[in-house]
């Protein structure tokens, strides 16, 4: 069976998409052909208003830039910003449509904000009685495989707000089924599944075309590294913004590349080989120096360890590397800690892979108790 978006299950859209509509999407929600799903509900239905995620509708807004109301040139439709804008009353935006439909690809990511967007919408509409419909996606790294961290709560935010998984093996669809439950929401939520998916199946094995789900997300392999090399955001060293290789090239300054890529080639991890390199971002972190250090080359995507490499690679850097730092983020919250969801990383005696084995027991048992909100076999 051909694989579908849920976007493209024209028969069940007909059937759930009733009444004033408000959509919740970016540059990532389109159909196979390419078609923009703005443009597609906006010529099918009754379209009445956007709301706009981190990035913005049309993507043109980098990482953490504010994001403002404004009017969709294309469609001339309103558009309501849900990131970086504080409303008194943030369900207000939604009084004036039935049902909210919600189209982003995922990239199966804790710290990816766009699933949080959609929560605090679902939470929005559950006071309002307004119904949600959520437009299924793949996961592209897959159904079949989490690892990393579960989040403690008590290290909860906007880019980690719920006990999940660093790779958290869910579709959107089944991640908001699962937040809807667990976590009090109560909305009358619809999820319109994919068809042709199953929990075996990641972006290599769909053929679907990669449109980028954020600026710095270009291609499968910067997703893939991400779950691990995400970590380098809380810290002094460049996780690759600004270069054409964001989270694939990892460095600094101070860092010896050639140093750097030998420590981590002894450790003869699965799927993965380091190139020394020398970049120099045009914006973020070190905008206009010179870096040195690593390119993460994914040999193996099966075997690959995104997660326990990145920590690896971190560790060593933390070690070997001055004046390596930690960054502190407003309200004097660790960043590191928001990203990793706990501060075992800041304490005296860390031990990565203790750690990260105690982790995974922790990330297998979670499993195991959200696999009732599994849409797929």
């Amino acid at each position: 069976m051909a694989y579908r978006h849920g976007v493209e299950r024209n028969e069940l859209l007909a059937r759930e998409l009733r009444g004033r509509l408000g959509l919740i999407t970016n540059p990532s929600g389109v159909d196979q052909a390419l078609r923009a799903t703005v443009d597609l509900l906006h010529e099918n239905y009754d379209l009445r208003a956007l709301y706009a995620p981190e990035h913005g509708i049309r993507g043109d807004a980098q990482a953490g830039a504010h994001i403002d109301h404004d009017t969709d040139k294309k469609t001339g439709l309103p558009v309501y910003s849900t990131y970086g804008k504080k409303d008194e009353c943030p369900e207000d935006k939604y009084r004036d449509v039935d049902t909210l439909v919600f189209d982003i690809q995922d990239v199966g990511a804790r710290f990816y904000t766009y699933m949080y967007t959609m929560t605090e919408a679902m939470e929005a509409c559950a006071k309002l009685g307004k119904r949600v419909v959520v437009l299924d996606r793949y996961n592209p790294l897959g159904l079949d495989r989490m690892e990393g961290t579960l989040l403690d709560e008590r290290f909860s935010s906007f880019i980690g707000k719920y006990t999940l998984a660093s790779r958290y093996g869910m579709t959107i669809g089944e991640f908001a089924r699962y937040a809807n439950a667990e976590k009090g929401i109560g909305c009358d939520l619809t999820v319109i599944l994919c068809d042709g998916l199953d929990r075996k199946a990641d972006y290599r094995s769909l053929g679907v075309p990669w449109v980028l789900p954020s600026p710095n997300l270009p291609t499968y392999e910067s997703a893939l590294v991400y779950i691990g090399t995400v970590l380098f955001e809380g810290t002094n060293v460049s996780e690759g913004r600004g270069t054409t290789k964001p989270f694939e090239l990892i460095g600094a300054p101070f860092i010896d590349g050639d140093a750097l890529a030998d420590t981590m080639r002894r450790m003869d991890l699965p799927g993965v080989n380091f190139r020394p390199v020398c970049f120099t971002p045009t914006f973020s972190k070190f905008a206009g120096e010179r870096c040195y250090g690593v390119q993460l080359h994914v040999t193996d995507p099966d075997a690959f360890e995104p997660f326990r490499t990145g920590l690896l690679l971190l560790d060593t850097i933390r070690k070997t590397c001055e004046p390596f730092e930690f960054r502190a983020s407003s309200g004097e919250k660790w960043t590191i800690d928001l990203i990793l969801g706990t501060n075992a990383l800041r304490q005296s005696g860390f031990d990565a892979d203790t750690f990260i084995a105690a982790e995974q027991k922790k990330v297998e048992a979670f499993k195991r108790d959200v696999e009732k909100y599994f849409l797929y076999e």
